[in-house]
């Protein structure tokens, strides 16, 4: 067996270790364009902002372990420029002496990732001006931050950028952040992004949204970034994050198929078009697992497992990758945002059914010191309960949450096996009730009728005659520092007594600061004979759709 491999860092370079595992007496081949096999792409931010001393220790392996160590044929500075199927050979360029070869093959992976989107607009490859994919990227990058930058600008609002507006704020440099769409982090729902808008102004990160750069040119500061409002920024450093390509030229030019936005289409066992040629990685498509739809997603953690995956095909194991639920996290100073599944968004582009709620709880048990709080949104089928997605934004503890339940949509559970869920509590760790019971309790209740809940959504956009009736049960202080808008204010404690001054022939909405005392109200009216529904997560939902207000 010849197998080659084109690309490294994360699915070629996990799919050569484990080939190697399979099979002692194959040929493999790795091919790398650049000259580091396997690094950590997550780690470049950090290393430019400092956080990450020592350079080689982005260097998950270097070509020499994996010679000495898994006897692989490693070739860095070496770019596969072509494919002939039906010799089943490669076209190679050695990038150092300019020697082109070729080099025959039983099976090929190919883990070309995806290269940075580079829009083509006037003044894109001034000096200063850059994108991070590789660490010759990262040196040129800090190479720059250390020559006196003092302001940057950073056009893209997703995960990189963000990462990059951290450790460019940690050294003192005055950072702008813009973003063509109305949302930071657009795989998240909107709301979902105020806690780590409000963490960039509390920073000092500046954030222009709905914006997007149509020029950069030369200026006596360094670099001018002009806008789409008309907008200039100064800056001695611009680096565009705006989303990843597809390296699909290969594949392409091979007569691979290729999806609509030129992901690689590969089938269950990760082949392609030809059964003899694996793709993995960035560069493929991927069944979203909620979904069933194709979709990409460019995360270091299924690129592994998909690199493991195809060694296994192609050493006859049969196994199948169960497709991506686009399970990931960021951390932006003291804040944390993370995700699994999907989106309220996404589902409503599929047209699929679902209800929500939100949650406010603290990571751990309120009475231990150092307690911190968090939001989190629960997706679920409407009919089955079954787990659809989450996304979670506080301090501590949200990462713990998230995993539980990327591991429960991967189980196929329901908002009620959460109810039942035996997790580890000590007071330092958790609460005896955790915040995953506590989704399963307000979400089963929802679904069971004990608990009725109306979305704030569905509330405020109601403008009919017969709107409902909208009921705040916090304290009066808590009531004059800030409510929903119309809202008339009961406390909890007193509405036993107050019933006469609220309408019958209305529904009533209900809400208090996180939901508790407005799921309590609502059960004392329903059995009171009024209808009302609990308005799910309260006031500070409420903040997270109108932060400013």
């Amino acid at each position: 067996m010849k197998l080659l491999i084109v690309g490294g860092v994360a699915g070629g370079a996990s799919a050569a270790a484990r080939a190697r595992r399979l099979s002692e007496d194959a040929e493999i081949v790795v091919f790398e364009r650049g000259p580091d096999v396997s690094f950590a792409n997550c780690g470049l931010p950090y290393y430019i902002g400092g956080e990450i001393a020592d350079r080689d220790k982005l260097l998950v392996t270097t070509p020499e372990r994996l010679r000495s160590r898994f006897k692989l044929d490693v070739r860095t500075q070496s770019s596969v420029e072509a494919i002939d199927r039906a010799a089943r050979k490669v076209r190679v360029r050695n990038l150092a002496t300019g020697q082109v070869y070729e080099e025959s093959f039983d099976k090929l992976i190919l883990a070309t990732g995806a290269a940075p989107f580079r829009p083509s607009i006037p003044g894109i490859d001034l000096p200063g001006v850059f994108t991070l994919r590789n660490l010759q990227d990262t040196d040129q990058i800090k190479s720059r931050v250390n020559s006196h930058v003092k302001q940057a600008v950073l056009l893209g609002g997703g995960f990189i950028s963000l990462e990059l507006a951290e450790n460019l704020a940690r050294l003192g440099i005055s950072t702008t952040v813009v973003e063509k769409n109305d949302q930071i982090l657009t795989p998240f729902d909107k709301e979902m992004t105020s806690p780590i808008v409000e963490a960039m102004a509390n920073k000092g990160v500046t954030l222009l949204l709905s914006q997007s750069a149509e020029s950069i040119e030369q200026s006596a500061e360094g670099l001018s970034v002009c806008l789409s409002s008309g907008q200039r920024l100064t800056a001695q450093l611009v680096i565009f994050g705006i989303g990843v390509r597809p390296e699909n030229k290969l594949a392409v030019d091979a007569g691979l198929e290729v999806g609509p936005r030129g992901g690689i289409r590969v089938n269950d066992y990760l082949q392609t078009s030809d059964p003899d040629i694996y793709a993995v990685g960035d560069a493929i498509e991927v069944n979203d697992v909620i979904s069933g739809e194709k979709t990409q997603v460019p995360l270091a953690g299924p690129a592994n497992r998909q690199g493991r995956i195809a060694a296994d095909n192609v050493f006859g194991r049969s196994m199948k990758y169960r497709g991506t639920q686009g399970t990931a996290i960021l951390g932006f100073f003291d804040r944390t945002a993370a995700m699994t599944g999907a989106s309220e968004k996404v589902l409503r582009r599929a047209n699929r059914p679902f209800r929500k709620v939100y949650i406010h709880p603290a990571h751990h048990a309120g009475y231990y010191p150092g307690a911190e709080g968090m939001v989190l949104k629960l997706l679920f089928d409407p009919t089955t309960g079954q787990i659809l997605g989450a996304q979670g934004t506080g301090g501590a503890g949200v990462d713990k949450r998230i995993d539980v339940l990327a591991v429960a949509i991967q189980a196929k559970m329901t908002v009620f096996d959460l109810e039942e869920m035996e997790l580890a509590y000590a007071p330092q760790f958790g609460s005896a009730k955790d915040p995953i019971n506590m989704l399963g309790f307000v979400a089963g209740g929802l679904l069971r009728g004990e608990h009725p809940q109306i979305d704030l959504e569905t509330v405020l956009a109601d403008s009919s005659a017969d709107k409902p009736f909208l009921l705040d049960v916090r304290t009066a202080q808590e009531f004059a520092n800030g409510h929903i808008p119309g809202a008339v204010n009961i406390p909890v404690d007193d509405l036993r007594s107050r019933l006469q001054e609220l309408p019958q022939d209305r529904k009533i909405a209900v809400y208090c600061q996180v939901g508790q005392r407005g799921y309590i109200a609502t059960r004392i009216l329903v059995q009171k004979g009024f209808s009302a529904a609990n308005i799910g997560g309260g006031y500070k939902t409420y903040k997270l759709f109108y932060p400013a207000k």
